[in-house]
């Protein structure tokens, strides 16, 4: 019972200091968005805006290039409400007026006004129609989303229909409706400077084209022609502004990474000196293996007896026969004695004996003398101590 406590108790101490440290690395990182992973897609009431702009235009028909180009400027305004569907594309509707002034071949065109010019007459026009523009933010495509960016070049094409108002004489210089349409494609580009969150301010400039019949009068009227506009904008940007980008952990820096260096390198050091010896481990030759098999056989005796008793007699012969089978091995005959009890003269009488008639009864069994070395060894056979000297009191046959 005890010992199952104390392993609960330390259990719960490694749980509790895996839990504090845990606490302390998740204190240490933080989190917050990046935009340069990418952005999120916004819901579909964020990213509006309304744009107001007021700027110049000039006419460029094949006749009005013959007047002036001071005297060709005319006013040109827009109103837009827009909405950006990701950081790169976007979309706007509104409204565009603009001033043209150009000259005409004869007085009776629509919007002459008894001017003339040369030979020309000159022109004056009022174009009021809805728009709307295709937009691609080239700095958040090329340069890549950031929110507190503050200059945006926009590239932007669309379409719109113009309906015409002029004024001749004969109406009492009053502005009217012409009664007849014209139908643009145009392209600019604007130059975004965000003043605030809320707030640009841009440079919009523009290229429109223009097609449209006037009147009956179309002798003397150009049916294609172009306008190169110039406008000052303000923009307000409603909530939600900017866009989500994906949350990724930020993982603070070690103060000092020397030590941590220093371990790095070290066990980099420690890596490669084992890759080395595993490699001079392989390349090592295979050393043989010789085997000690021990003697061929060992006959023991009683303290004090050098004569063989009939049982050693018996294995004796047995080892003579084998002996016998392989003449061209030679063997040893070793005598041993303990030296434990007896004196050094009794021992040595007893080894070189105990030799001799193993000998006398091999060569008496078939074994050849030049097979054999008699000799005896004044050390201990097994030199386990004194109470394993019987192990000591042998004679033993090793091959040579």
């Amino acid at each position: 019972m005890k010992k199952a406590t104390l392993i609960a108790c330390a259990c719960a101490l490694v749980m509790g200091a895996q839990a504090v440290s845990a606490q302390e690395v998740a204190q240490e990182i933080t989190y917050q968005e990046d935009p340069s992973q990418g952005v999120l897609l916004n819901r579909f009431k964020d990213n509006w805006f309304v744009t107001a702009e007021g700027g110049a235009n000039v006419w460029l028909s094949s006749k009005a290039v013959h007047r002036d180009l001071a005297d060709r400027f005319m006013p040109a305004a827009s109103l837009y409400i827009g909405k950006w569907f990701s950081p790169v594309f976007g979309g706007r509707v509104g409204v565009n007026y603009l001033g043209l002034k150009g000259l005409a071949t004869g007085p009776n065109f629509d919007g002459t006004y008894g001017e003339t010019y040369g030979q020309y007459y000159k022109t004056k026009f009022r174009e009021v129609g809805p728009v709307f523009d295709l937009m691609i933010n080239l700095t958040n495509w090329w340069c890549g989303y950031k929110p507190n960016r503050i200059y945006n070049a926009t590239l932007y094409v669309g379409a719109g229909a113009y309906f015409s108002y002029d004024k001749k004489m004969e109406w009492g210089g009053k502005w009217t409706c012409a009664h007849h349409e014209l139908f643009s494609l145009r392209a600019g580009l604007i130059n975004s400077f965000n003043v605030s969150k809320q707030v640009q301010l841009s440079l919009d400039l523009r290229f429109s084209g223009l097609d449209g019949i006037q009147n009956s009068s179309s002798m003397h009227w150009s049916k294609k022609f172009a306008s190169v506009q110039g406008y000052l904008g303000v923009t307000y940007l409603f909530k939600k502004r900017d866009w989500t980008a994906p949350v990724v952990p930020i993982c603070p820096e070690p103060e000092n990474c020397d030590a941590l260096r220093a371990r790095l390198a070290a066990a980099d050091a420690r890596i490669a000196d084992l890759e080395q010896q595993l490699k001079d481990c392989l390349n090592r030759p295979v050393e043989t293996v010789v085997e000690n098999n021990g003697p061929l056989a060992t006959v023991y005796y009683p303290i004090g007896v050098s004569r063989l008793s009939r049982e050693n007699q018996r294995v004796v012969k047995a080892i003579a026969y084998v002996m016998a089978q392989n003449p061209d091995k030679k063997y040893v005959v070793t005598g041993w004695a303990d030296n434990y009890t007896g004196s050094d003269n009794v021992n040595i009488r007893l080894r070189k004996n105990r030799a001799a008639g193993v000998e006398k009864l091999l060569l008496k069994n078939g074994v050849k003398e030049n097979q054999l070395e008699v000799t005896t060894n004044n050390g201990n056979l097994s030199d386990l101590g004194e109470k394993c000297v019987a192990l000591d009191r042998a004679v033993t046959i090793e091959e040579k």
